[in-house]
């Protein structure tokens, strides 16, 4: 079939068939990490092109579920020039999944569309699909959920960017939860302490910004640049943390107790500390101060000093190495679960009586002094 008319386009069914199955094959092995759990996969037969669907006909009265929907965003060109793909399904998942948490809530199932602008007409792109689908496996077991479906379009013309093999990735995410554990803001009472995760890398935002920088600064090659004992590709490319497990063992899943039911949740990602923060806050009219925030990365900084941004421009559009800000008023015993499961957190602030967001800058230019923004 590869010398008709179609794949003379640049569409080789083919190609992109071999390619689903490589996919599918993938999502397969993500159906252990929800056996015996809300959102068990059941497939009567096994095909990529199969159906596959939940049993749901005795969730309970207080069962509420949502969908979320995200992207990797413009980091898959990251993944294309250093040429690594195996690590952007965190990217995604961590974008997708995560934002289950800020209601309460426990990711179960995703489904994917992948579009790219060809998959040739020889197998020459399916190792690029095959570290796709190794990456989707592991974020799957990471973020804790089952790949229930997925589609791959060629998109030819209509898609553009880095190298020759641009893709965008997108996911949707459903997540279900019991009504005792929805956060609707309400919940987070001045006092209460804010915990924050650590992020090692920028996660899916602001990117626009981190590619002029360094377009300006180091031309079109900039990701081949030696930096820090690696390149700037290379640590640009940091994957995401996928907070999800953790999250939902603190608070409790759908069928799950917790161990230290949380208040609220901030998921640091576009807009920074002052935008996801004062979302989770502005229902309340409550404030936040923020004294012992974690360092900005290597990466972060050098970006941040190498574009001349200001920490308030910096802080309102990157995460500045807090992932996930957790609301609690048992601020300890997150603290220990935390450091028992290898998560690096630390008490960074207090919910205030006062609206607005203070913290006390860690970024290159205003270090030790306090930003004050509005909620």
């Amino acid at each position: 079939m590869s010398d008709n008319a179609y794949a003379k386009t640049g569409v080789n069914v083919d190609i992109e068939a071999e390619a689903s199955r490589l996919m599918h094959e993938a999502s397969k092995k993500s159906f252990e990490n929800r056996k015996g759990k809300i959102g068990e996969v059941i497939a009567p037969f096994d095909d990529f092109a199969a159906l596959k669907m939940v049993a749901a006909g005795n969730l309970p009265k207080d069962t509420y579920f949502s969908v979320g929907f995200d992207t990797a965003g413009t980091k898959v060109e990251i993944a294309e020039r250093v040429g690594t793909y195996n690590t952007i399904a965190y990217d995604l998942f961590a974008m997708v999944c995560d934002d289950a948490l800020l209601r309460g809530g426990e990711p179960v199932l995703v489904g994917t569309t992948l579009d790219v602008k060809s998959l040739g007409n020889d197998d020459t792109k399916l190792a690029i699909v095959r570290q796709l689908a190794e990456g989707y496996v592991a974020a799957a077991k990471e973020a804790n959920v089952a790949i229930i479906n997925g589609e791959i379009a060629q998109m030819g013309s209509l898609l553009n960017g880095y190298g020759d093999f641009p893709f965008h990735w997108g996911a949707a995410c459903v997540w279900f939860a019991k009504k005792e554990n929805i956060l609707t803001g309400n919940e987070i009472k001045a006092g209460d302490a804010v915990v924050m995760l650590r992020e090692k890398g920028f996660r899916c935002n602001g990117w626009t910004l981190v590619r002029k920088i360094f377009q300006t600064a180091h031309g079109d090659s900039w990701h081949t640049l030696a930096h820090n004992g690696s390149t700037l590709g290379e640590l640009a490319l940091t994957p995401s943390i996928i907070y999800s497990r953790f999250v939902v063992g603190l608070h409790g899943g759908f069928d799950t107790k917790g161990t230290v039911p949380l208040h609220g949740v901030a998921h640091i990602t576009g807009g920074g500390i002052p935008e996801k923060m004062g979302r989770v806050l502005r229902r309340t009219g409550l404030g936040a101060r923020l004294t012992d925030l974690f360092e900005p990365p290597d990466i972060t900084a050098y970006c941040q000093r190498l574009g001349g941004v200001s920490d308030y421009d910096a802080y309102g559009t990157w995460n500045m190495g807090q992932g996930m800000a957790l609301i609690t008023d048992n601020p300890d015993k997150v603290l220990a679960e935390a450091k028992a499961q290898g998560m690096e957190a630390k008490l960074a602030g207090v919910i205030t009586k006062e609206p607005g967001i203070t913290l006390v800058s860690r970024g290159i230019e205003m270090s030790g002094k306090e930003l004050q923004f509005e909620a």
